[in-house]
């Protein structure tokens, strides 16, 4: 058993300050009370106790090319299967590719990440990869893989056998986009995917070109496409066009935002106050490491600065915190994402660094304020 004792907790899905007590048992919380203290106690004193954070959208294969190809037009830089990013990746050595996803993880840690998906690459060996660069390491991945044969495919029982093996070694199928396949893949994909109960997703709308070619050739937008296909999760969606965030609205199939990586790209602003005027759940996803650290506070201090200049308006900062946390558990479907009973205890311990708990947190915290880190109720980082 462990108590937190004396922190300014964020409690519940509204993240009310409270100065409380956490208790863990097992791997839940089982009470945030001022009075009780049990088992081993961990002095919170002056530190905020948040919900760790959930980085919904990475490409940790990306390790191994930081900073390679900026200036690059993005379809050279990202498209598979010969874009730069692929072609550092095939010749790149097992080992390097481990190493270098293994850093990425020690940092998620270093700045209170728990919980990552990951779009994996690289069919069955990329997954291997993971596996084994992830072995021993107390992080929560969720790991969407593809295959190379899904962009050429013309044979629909190969595909469905393909997609099937895929899913006995992941947690569901992360797509590039509608560039690569074709609506009858998609479809087909999304069928198994749900029979399995396993996570689809794709990137759709990321720029205005890709919506203008697939109005072109489909009379579609990709997000019409991607919401008849049956997506779980939508990632991007920076240039909707028509209707399209009505119908995700209605539909309310979640979005990834991924704010720092569309900025270096070049590729435009997500439109942040429309889909969170909408009701739409919105969580955000460090994506492509070519070009961002995977860091989840620097995310939400740029997706809340970059909002209110955008749109001149003022957006509230637990709405970003939000993005981290409980949003994506939701669309996880994870118990995690909020410290109140009955929750699993994936808890960060942060220095407080002003009188506003949450933009503390959003606009101050750097890897030497994480005091602890808590997965499932076990310590895995403690300063």
């Amino acid at each position: 058993m462990i108590t937190i004792k004396n922190a300014h907790v964020l409690y519940g899905e509204n993240m009310d300050v409270r100065k409380s007590n956490i208790i863990i048992e097992d791997n839940e919380i089982v009470e945030v009370s001022e009075k009780l203290l049990k088992g081993r106690i961990i002095d919170g004193k002056g530190c905020v106790a948040a919900p760790s954070l959930i980085n919904s959208h990475v490409h940790m294969g990306d390790s191994v090319a930081k900073d390679v190809g900026d200036g690059y037009p993005i379809d050279q830089i990202v498209k598979p299967p010969n874009g730069i990013k692929h072609r550092i990746l095939a010749e790149t050595s097992s080992q390097n590719i481990i190493d270098a996803m293994q850093s990425t993880i020690d940092l998620m840690f270093q700045t209170g990440t728990t919980t990552f998906v990951d779009f994996r690459e690289g069919g069955f060996k990329g997954i291997d990869l993971l596996r084994k660069a992830a072995e021993g390491i107390p992080i929560r991945k969720i790991v969407l893989g593809r295959h190379e044969s899904f962009y050429n495919s013309n044979n629909s029982s190969q595909l469905e056998r393909t997609v099937e093996m895929i899913l006995k070694s992941c947690d569901g199928i992360g797509l590039s986009g509608f560039g690569e396949i074709d609506d009858e893949v998609a479809s087909t994909i999304t069928e198994i995917c749900r029979k399995e109960s396993k996570l689809s997703s794709i990137h759709v709308a990321e720029y205005e070109e890709l919506q203008m070619n697939s109005l072109e050739l489909t009379g579609e937008t990709e997000v019409e496409r991607a919401l008849k296909a049956g997506f779980d999760l939508l990632v991007h969606v920076t240039s909707p066009l028509n209707d399209d965030l009505k119908l995700i609205s209605e539909t309310g199939t979640p979005i990834v935002s991924c704010p720092r990586s569309n900025g270096s790209l070049g590729v435009g602003i997500p439109p942040l106050k429309e889909m969170l005027d909408l009701g739409i759940s919105v969580s955000l996803g460090t994506d492509n490491l070519m070009f961002n650290s995977p860091n989840m506070f620097t995310e939400m201090e740029f997706a809340l600065k970059i909002t209110r200049a955008y749109y001149r308006e003022y957006i509230p900062p637990v709405e970003v915190f939000k993005m981290a946390t409980i949003n994506p558990a939701r669309a996880l479907g994870l118990n995690i994402g909020t410290i109140e009973e009955g929750k699993l205890a994936d808890i960060m311990l942060v220095s407080g660094l002003s009188g506003d708990p949450i933009l503390s947190l959003i606009n101050r915290t750097e890897t030497q304020n994480i005091n602890a880190l808590i997965k499932e109720g076990n310590i895995v980082f403690e300063r």
